[in-house]
């Protein structure tokens, strides 16, 4: 996650969108559309889809949303479900091209080896930065402001207490309860609970904050 000082500034979470979306906020669903689909179509880019069929997948991806919304029992795990979606819509595509093209299956066994990890990795990529993202913007505004000032490039602690008014030595202490509230909240603690026991892909489920 990038941050610049202050609160978080990326807009409403993802779970609020959802919420709202739910209940036919049309301004929620353009949100959803604008912040998620470079994630649908980069997909369909390593999948290697045409424009036409990329168009397709992109357009069953939200049609499915559409019905399954108000079922998604997590709404900050939607990033999640959009890339498993793609994945499996971009399957479809090739399936069908296979049935019309001789030695088809030669291709799409190929495409699918080479992306499988890759897409993999960025459905967990979407996953965390979706949850971190959520996470982060119920934390306190001052919270916010801390993490945000040790996730950038060295800041010195002295900057830091006299921009925030916490005492140098305080900072440690603050930065770990601060921690400890992003690590509770229940989309990252949904996430550490999932990959327990696994090392995580890009190793990006937690932001880096200077000890």
């Amino acid at each position: 996650m990038t941050a610049k000082a202050g609160p978080a500034r990326n807009g409403p979470s993802v779970t609020e969108l959802v919420i709202r979306a739910k209940y036919g906020d049309k301004q929620a669903w353009d949100a959803l559309v604008e912040r998620y689909a470079p994630l649908i179509w980069s997909i369909c880019r390593r999948y290697r889809l045409g424009n036409a069929d990329a168009e397709d997948v992109n357009q069953s991806v939200w049609l499915m949303l559409v019905d399954q919304i108000s079922v998604l029992r997590e709404p900050a795990a939607l990033p999640g479900w959009l890339a498993t979606t793609t994945q499996r819509e971009c399957g479809r595509v090739l399936r069908a091209a296979r049935r019309t093209q001789p030695g088809g299956q030669v291709l799409e066994d190929s495409i699918a080896d080479v992306q499988a990890a890759t897409a993999e990795e960025e459905l967990l990529k979407a996953e965390r930065q979706a949850a971190l993202r959520e996470a982060f913007t119920c934390l306190p505004p001052g919270c916010q402001r801390l993490l945000a000032m040790l996730i950038q490039d060295p800041v010195p602690y002295a900057q830091i207490s006299a921009e925030l008014g916490i005492p140098v030595g305080s900072i440690g202490p603050t930065r770990r309860r601060c921690l400890e509230k992003l690590r509770s909240h229940p989309a990252i603690a949904a996430l550490i609970d999932a990959e327990s026991g696994s090392t995580p892909v890009g190793g990006e489920s937690q932001p880096t904050v200077r000890q």
